[in-house]
Formats: C-alpha cells, structure tokens, sequence
C-alpha cells in the first residue's frame, strides 16, 4: 500500500526540490549540436526544447531563416543555427529541436538545433586557449570535454543583440 502523507509535508517536500533545482541549474550546461559544432549554453538562458512544429516560410529573409512556428498560439522566429554560422542547413525532422532561447529577454526567438545532447556540469569541461570573436560576439569560451572534444560556450545575449542576428531581411 502506498505511504500516505499529508498536503503539509507533500508541498514542503515539492518546495525543498525546486529550490534545490534552482541551485544546480545555475552550474548546469545545455548541450546541443547545431551542424558539425557542438554548443554549450547556461541553463538559465535556455528555453524549453520542443519537435520540430512545422514551420510558416517567409519570403525575402535569409536563408538561415527558416519561419515562424506556433508553439501553444505564440508564435516563434526560427533561426537555423547551422546555416547562421555557414555551415549546410538543418532538415527540421528527426533528431532536429527547437531550442527556445528568447523568453528571458522578451523575445520569441527558438535556433534549429541538430539534436539536443543533454545536460552537463560546467566541472567537467577544461578550458582552451582561444582569442576572441569580435565579428560574433555570441562565440564564447572554448571548452573541452574529458574526451578531447571541443565545445563552444554560447552568450545567448549577446547573439540576441547582434544586428546580423537581428536583421534576417534579405537585402
């Protein structure tokens, strides 16, 4: 028979576990695959991870531009984050997610993702020599993981602010 226990104890219990929660996702990694690169951004920077949803073309953007897609009635700018960095673009099936990174800063912004890998600790990366983009202010700290393979952080903020990221017009 199931252990029976009161609504006092239960919320407590449930209120004890979210703040633990927030505790570790300051010091968690999302990891994603976006192409042939391998991304890292702070949990609190990111969004939710969804399928696919199909998506509304719009005509004269970008190529990297892939549409719009409604997710529960709002809709979504979608970037495909490969194609942004000149790699080949994202076929929006299979493995494919749409990360969801605006909503922090009051923008309905989701990148094509090649597959999401997870969560990591920032423990078990080591850092790499590398100088700094200032042609893509977004690139961070270039990381390895245990098993030589390299990562870049990704400042979600700063690719927000960036007029090439902004400005998906075609010229």
């Amino acid at each position: 028979m199931a252990k029976r226990i009161s609504l006092h104890e239960f919320q407590a219990g449930l209120a004890k576990r979210l703040a633990e929660a927030k505790d570790n996702r300051a010091s968690a990694l999302l990891a994603v695959q976006a192409g042939n690169r391998n991304w890292l951004l702070d949990l609190t920077e990111a969004g939710e991870i969804l399928s696919v949803p199909p998506l509304a073309a719009v005509p004269l953007t970008h190529h990297w531009f892939r549409g719009l897609a409604s997710v529960r009635g709002n809709l979504f700018s979608v970037i495909d984050f490969a194609a942004f960095h000149g790699d080949l673009p994202i076929a929006p099936a299979g493995h494919a997610r749409l990360l969801l990174i605006g909503a922090k800063h009051n923008l309905n912004c989701a990148l094509l993702v090649t597959r999401a890998l997870g969560l990591r600790a920032i423990e078990d990366f080591e850092p790499l020599n590398s100088a700094a983009d200032t042609e893509q202010p977004w690139i961070g700290e270039q990381v390895k993981d245990a098993r030589g393979t390299p990562w870049t952080r990704l400042k979600v903020a700063d690719l927000l602010n960036h007029t090439r990221f902004l400005d998906a017009a075609q010229s």
